[in-house]
């Protein structure tokens, strides 16, 4: 007879409801794990416990981790006392993820943890005091905390390789870049420790190694949510949400966090449960904003992921970016090198001297040097651009409904190849022609979505965009519902998993 244990490791077609307990959908395909609303509908119903439930995603973290580098600072025996004391409780829990297993990414705060942002010279951080109501909002949806999840060093590349941990490697391929900068938490996810983990997105980051992963990752528009992390200066880049393996883990999450109120930017979308009837008019773009192709199996995504849409009757015809693509790219590295610049100086003022390269890697140095020489209104020019390249955005979007186009210029890179040790001049020109899709939609703070909807010949996922306008997150998932249910991908197991 198989064991309450051995029954959560096989998943079930039966679908708990999140927010309400309400019944959903069942998943297209059978899924290879349960996700999160699955688990914690087992938890509440009784038929698992939470500590059942956390147990086996330490011993999971603590068999994959050193295979894998997702996991930088483990809570395992905080997280078994809160399991524990979830099970002991008289009443069933309300919460919509109550004991489901969580990591949070280490460029935030969690309270009890360091956080090193993935930088040698933030070893020495204590466990934080405070944390961000963003992350606040997951322990009140009862989600507990394994761990913090690997990044790169503050987030400035697409790839998790800092010099100061092991490299996050992709369990599709472990001599494969993760993607980055919320490589652990889509390792963590896409391996089957945890059904979805926090993740942020301030160039493409939670849709880059979503791509890279075989994962579902939503960014959300600027303003949807509770605050997190202060804002960067002129025009905020940076979102948070999550990577997961189905639709209905991240449109949960999203109803559990978005904001209310009198400081609401977007009318609430609430629980997002299904697809719409409503056809779509859809934009595809194939070539980077720099013009240049892409891989033949990205563009193979791209070009099938546009026919998917014909065939379930949405319109669907070329398009190009609305902006100037080497001027755009060269404004948005202008903004990005500013936060270099900032860390760089914060360092020098904590340690009263100038980092080197022992503490901080080149990179970053060099991303911090190229502000200094930017002229005297250099950045306040960038900035007024991006933020008129937002508005062509906006404009495009008067046209169209959604934005289908590749996340990437190629599948998974080899581990190495867009990493913060490579000499500035290569790993430029392998940046720009890698990462030429994903930067308008920060800069506009538009909602938009990695959908993993393609794998390569030899086994690895390729994400596909799909971009709205700002607050147009309900268009979205209903999409993604209607993608996952036409060509699912729950079953898809990777080599190296739970």
């Amino acid at each position: 007879m198989m064991s309450r244990r051995e029954g959560l490791v096989a998943g079930a077609a039966t679908i708990a409801a999140a927010a309400s307990d309400a019944a959903a959908k069942p998943a297209a395909s059978a899924p290879w794990a349960p996700d999160a609303v699955e688990i914690a509908g087992r938890i509440r119903r009784k038929e698992v416990s939470a500590l059942e439930v956390t147990e086996k995603a330490v011993r999971d973290a603590e068999a994959l981790n050193p295979k894998l580098g997702f996991l930088v600072t483990p809570d395992f025996d905080r997280a078994i006392d809160k399991a524990k004391r979830l099970d002991a409780a008289t009443a069933p829990p309300a919460a919509p993820f109550a004991g489901v297993p969580f990591l949070v990414k280490d460029l935030d705060d969690y309270v009890g943890l360091p956080t090193y942002s993935g930088s040698r010279a933030m070893l020495r951080n204590p466990p934080a005091k405070t944390q961000p109501a963003y992350i606040d909002c997951f322990d009140k949806a009862g989600l507990i905390v394994i761990g913090k999840s690997s990044t790169p060093e503050y987030g400035f590349l697409p790839t998790t390789e800092p010099e100061g941990f092991p490299p996050t490697r992709n369990p599709w391929n472990p001599e494969r870049s993760s993607g980055g900068s919320s490589g652990g938490a889509a390792v963590a996810t896409a391996a089957g420790v945890a059904p979805f983990a926090h993740a942020s997105d301030g160039g493409g980051s939670i849709r880059i190694p979503s791509s890279n992963c075989g994962l579902f990752g939503l960014k959300v528009s600027r303003g949807r949510q509770v605050p997190g992390r202060e804002p960067m200066r002129g025009v905020d880049l940076s979102v948070a949400h999550c990577v997961s393996r189905s639709v209905r883990d991240s449109a949960t999450l999203l109803a559990a966090t978005e904001r209310h109120g009198a400081d609401q930017v977007f009318p609430p979308v609430g629980l997002v449960t299904g697809p719409d009837t409503r056809r779509l008019r859809v934009g595809l773009v194939v070539n980077t904003m720099l013009g240049a192709q892409p891989n033949a199996e990205v563009r193979a995504a791209a070009e099938n992921a546009g026919k998917l849409m014909e065939s379930l009757g949405h319109k669907v015809e070329p398009t190009t970016w609305p902006v100037d693509g080497p001027a755009f790219a060269q404004n948005f590295l202008a903004l990005w090198a500013s936060g270099a610049a900032e860390l760089v100086n914060a360092v020098a003022q904590a340690i009263g001297r100038k980092p080197d390269d022992s503490l901080l890697e080149p990179f970053t140095l060099a991303m911090a040097e190229l502000v200094g020489q930017m002229p005297p209104d250099g950045l306040r020019k960038a900035v007024a651009d991006l933020q008129a390249a937002g508005q062509a955005y906006d404009r495009w979007l008067d046209r169209y409904d959604v934005i289908v186009s590749p996340v990437l210029g190629s599948p998974p890179v080899p581990l190495g190849w867009v990493s913060g040790t490579v000499d500035i001049p290569h790993l430029t020109e392998r940046l720009n022609a890698y990462v030429g899709y994903t930067t308008l939609h920060n800069v506009a703070g538009a909602a938009s979505m990695s959908v993993p909807l393609h794998w390569t010949a030899d086994g690895l996922p390729v994400g596909v965009q799909f971009a709205g306008r700002a607050g147009a997150e309900k268009t979205l998932l209903q999409l993604a519902y209607e993608l996952e249910a036409a060509q699912p991908w729950a079953g898809r197991k990777p080599p190296v998993s739970a």
